[in-house]
């Protein structure tokens, strides 16, 4: 069974930067769509970006011109680079792939998922 593993989160403070990674077990990225969806606190899980083959990404408005996401095939890893963050990009960020290459960002369209990893983002 594939399985991704996130990392990459902390503490950090207004306007700095993390990069998320997601690697994967299997060669799954080069055949599924893969995203990273965040959770914060009492909030429903949210869509933030998208990569899927010829590298068309997907952003949510809220970070867009901020976060970019991109994907090593060779390392089976997937990434978010978090730029200029701000205290409202604090939360669980998960990793997740759609091996059914859909175009949905809900949650539900995507089949695979990670444990999570912690962002939070002191003002």
């Amino acid at each position: 069974q594939v399985q991704l593993v996130e990392s990459g989160g902390g503490l950090v403070q207004a306007g700095d930067s993390l990069r998320l990674s997601c690697a994967a077990s299997g060669h799954i990225f080069t055949t599924s769509r893969t995203g990273w969806f965040r959770q914060a606190p009492g909030k429903e899980r949210e869509f933030v970006a998208s990569i899927r083959s010829g590298s068309i990404t997907k952003y949510v408005d809220s970070v867009k011109g901020r976060f970019t996401i991109s994907r090593d095939n060779t390392k089976n890893t997937v990434y978010l680079q978090m730029n200029n963050l701000k205290p409202e990009d604090t939360a669980d960020y998960y990793c997740a792939a759609d091996r059914a290459n859909g175009w949905s960002i809900s949650i539900e369209a995507f089949d695979v998922w990670g444990q999570g990893t912690q962002v939070t983002v002191s003002s």
